[in-house]
C-alpha cells in the first residue's frame, strides 16, 4: 500500500453522521479535528514512554505502534483538510531536511538555522 492509498482508505472512516453543514465545512472540521487529534494521540504516545522512563513500566511497543497508527490517521485527516496528499507532505519534509542538513545532521546548523527555515 502506498501512503496516498492509506490516506484514501483512512478517510473512508470519517464520521458518516456529519450534518450537511459539517460536510460543506469539512475542510475546517477536518482541520480542527485533525490537529486536535494529533495532539491527543501524541499525548497518549508520550504517556507510554513517560511510564517506561519514569515509572518503571515495561515499554509496550505494540500499544505504542497502535498510537502511532492513530497519529497517522489524524495526519491523513489534517492533510486532506488542507488539500494535500501524504506523499507531498512527506516529500516536502525530506526536501526541507536536505536543504537544512545537506551532509546529514549537524548540531551547528541546527543551532544556527537560516532565516525563514521553518
Amino acid at each position: 500500500m502506498t501512503i496516498n492509498e492509506y490516506q484514501k482508505l483512512a478517510m473512508t472512516t470519517l464520521n458518516p453522521a456529519l450534518s450537511e453543514k459539517e460536510v460543506l465545512l469539512n475542510g475546517v472540521m477536518g482541520l480542527l479535528n485533525g490537529v486536535m487529534g494529533l495532539c491527543g494521540e501524541s499525548g497518549e504516545a508520550i504517556d507510554l514512554v513517560k511510564k517506561w522512563m519514569m515509572q518503571g513500566h515495561e515499554l509496550d511497543k505494540a500499544h505504542l505502534a497502535k498510537e502511532l497508527g492513530d497519529i497517522a490517521w489524524y495526519l491523513a485527516e489534517t492533510a486532506t483538510a488542507i488539500g494535500y496528499d501524504l506523499e507531498t507532505i512527506l516529500k516536502n519534509n525530506i526536501d526541507k531536511l536536505k536543504a537544512r542538513y545537506p551532509e546529514g545532521f549537524d548540531a551547528e546548523r541546527s543551532m544556527h538555522r537560516k532565516g525563514g527555515d521553518i
